[in-house]
């Protein structure tokens, strides 16, 4: 399958331009995941479907060429054992479109990582930014070189200033 000239924006248009096959594997996964997490936000981020749970990254699905894959999905010792007919490597765990996740384990895997980001954001949102004030418009340099230099700025010779190596 040859890809689109332009890249798609959304989580449709995304699995619009997937084969059958893919397509139908990633929208079972799709659902598993929103079943296993209700209160995840679904969101097209990375060139995949990513879910936010308290907007904080979850896990995201994808398609390769050959395969199928979630990403983001640390699995742990005893996951791993449950796991071990899919290729996996560091926080990927890749499978064919004929032969999918089943859907306890895929709900294991998202309990799992919602257990994680609890941990690790302890159930909070992220903290909206305070808004930055602008930085004071500066001279140009004809407008610096232009203005007047009183004497004591012309007599005084520049310094180099020592710095310390830390």
């Amino acid at each position: 399958m040859l890809w689109a000239m332009t890249k798609p924006a959304s989580v449709d248009a995304y699995l619009d331009s997937l084969p059958d096959a893919q397509r139908s594997a990633l929208r079972k996964v799709r659902a598993q995941i929103k079943a296993a997490a209700p209160g995840a936000e679904e969101y097209f981020g990375y060139g995949m479907i990513g879910f936010r749970w308290l907007g904080h990254p979850l896990i995201y699905v994808g398609a390769a060429s050959n395969h199928c894959a979630l990403y983001g999905a640390r699995a742990d010792a005893a996951l791993a054992d449950k796991l071990k007919g899919y290729k996996q490597s560091k926080g990927t765990i890749q499978f064919a479109p004929d032969r999918p996740i089943p859907a306890r384990l895929v709900a294991e895997i998202v309990k799992a990582r919602l257990a994680a980001n609890e941990q690790r954001w302890g159930g909070k949102a992220p903290a909206k930014r305070k808004a930055v004030k602008a930085a004071p418009k500066r001279k140009s340099v004809k407008a610096v070189k232009a203005a007047p230099r009183s004497k004591a700025t012309k007599a005084a010779p520049r310094r180099k200033v020592a710095r310390k190596r830390a």
